[in-house]
């Protein structure tokens, strides 16, 4: 890099804090700040981010959007395509991308591994930006459909923080002061099986939701067993069974659909981050014929501007064409991470208190918040992203692109086990092992 080039990257950088400061939140400026260790992103590709400071830092981060790395050419090409064709749409004249992209995501789950007896006819489809979209638009169509209010949710639960979404959401620390969201709403136990029918027989329920590995929550695992007992129970009381698959779909974490191959009969499955390609924003609620009657009957009853936006439903094919090209890398990913994250875990085994997860998505639960934060110190000082949990601050989510090769999880592993040395060498300074400075 030239002398020129360095000097303006790293006013960039300079004048990216000061703006996100004043016109965002400090706070932000500075987390940004220590993340990219002074530096902002430049440009991305593949498993790989490069900063204003010419230095390249491995993508095992970016909340599971970045499933097929940055700027995947197939998806990237599509985009590019319909970008010169027509982005947007008129809204009152038909465009064949949101049709094209909807047949594609049923064709998609209709293929997915199925479980149990008879798998569910999801061939409906609703088109959003976030994930949070998919969610009020999942919740609103259950009131609309059964004349009920109550939805039940799961303790641990993130569902994102638009106001519908916030009140499925668990964790206090994403509502703050802001007072009773949507008052009907239920979180259960996820230990217990008998939860769903004690809910029923105290309240009018439209809806379950539940996340089959919750993200957010430290990679929790849900068990199968209770939430096939769930979702009997509710659909014996005509409520709908709603799989947020937002970000631990798409393969992911193994399956096209955790939840349908677990044999969960479910009603609709919300699908987001991924189905962009890690290119555009666009998310979908994929649901069955009777979940969606409401929206059928009135198809202006649930809108968005950009609902199906051409340039976001160009991407949906060529996504989900290369993410099922990567299979194989994705099972031999995930083996790779489970030994490699379980040899950390014994060769530390008073700092990591367990590691869970699920294909590409992993989280390292230590010992505290703190010792935690020490880790993530480390991890931005030797150049590998990652994921915080805000509502378990104590865990580290690692969540892999499905295009890594193996020398990139090598690395990523190596990288990790530095930070944790580092960590444990700041706690307890007689400890030896590997030179802090790696």
């Amino acid at each position: 890099m030239s002398d020129i080039k360095s000097r303006g990257n790293k006013d960039a950088a300079k004048i990216t804090f000061k703006q996100i400061k004043r016109h965002f939140s400090p706070s932000m400026a500075l987390a940004g700040k220590f993340t990219g260790q002074g530096a902002v992103e430049d440009s991305a590709d593949g498993c790989r981010v490069t900063l204003s400071d010419g230095r390249t830092v491995l993508d095992f981060g970016s909340y599971a959007v970045a499933l097929l790395g940055h700027r995947n050419a197939a998806v990237v090409d599509a985009v590019q395509a319909q970008l010169d064709r027509m982005p947007t749409s008129t809204r009152t004249v038909l465009n064949p991308l949101p049709g094209q992209a909807a047949e594609t995501v049923v064709d998609y789950l209709a293929a997915a591994e199925f479980g149990g007896e008879q798998a569910p006819e999801l061939t409906k489809v609703y088109f959003g930006c976030g994930g949070a979209d998919s969610v009020e638009a999942g919740i609103k169509l259950a009131r609309l459909a059964t004349g009920r209010a109550t939805v039940l949710a799961v303790e641990g639960a993130y569902h994102g923080k638009t106001l519908g979404a916030l009140a499925l959401t668990h964790h206090q620390r994403f509502k703050g002061n802001l007072g009773p969201v949507l008052s009907n709403t239920v979180h259960l136990d996820p230990a217990d099986p008998d939860a769903v029918s004690r809910a029923i027989a105290e309240n009018e329920v439209a809806a379950l939701i539940f996340e089959p590995v919750q993200g957010e929550n430290g990679v929790t695992l849900l068990d199968p067993a209770v939430l096939s007992r769930w979702c009997a129970d509710a659909q014996a009381h005509g409520a709908f069974v709603i799989a947020d698959e937002i970000q631990v779909g798409l393969r992911r974490c193994g399956d096209r659909s955790v939840a349908l191959a677990y044999g969960l009969p479910v009603d609709a499955v919300l699908l987001a981050k991924a189905i962009g390609g890690g290119v555009v924003p666009i998310s979908a609620l994929v649901c069955t014929e009777a979940l969606y009657a409401p929206l059928a009957d009135d198809p202006v009853l649930h809108t968005a501007t950009f609902s199906g936006y051409p340039l976001g439903a160009a991407a949906v094919a060529p996504a989900l064409t290369t993410i099922e090209a990567h299979v194989a890398d994705g099972i031999r990913i995930a083996g790779e991470m489970a030994d490699g994250l379980a040899r950390l875990a014994a060769d530390y085994d008073t700092a990591i208190n367990a590691v869970r997860g699920r294909g590409l998505l992993w989280g390292v639960d230590f010992c505290s918040p703190e010792f935690a934060g020490e880790v993530q110190v480390g991890l931005a000082q030797r150049g590998l992203v990652i994921s915080t949990c805000l509502s378990r601050p104590e865990v580290l989510r690692l969540i892999p692109p499905i295009i890594a090769t193996s020398e990139d999880v090598a690395e990523a592993l190596f990288l990790l086990r530095g930070a944790i040395e580092q960590a444990a060498a700041l706690i307890d300074p007689t400890r030896t092992g590997l030179d802090a400075s790696q």
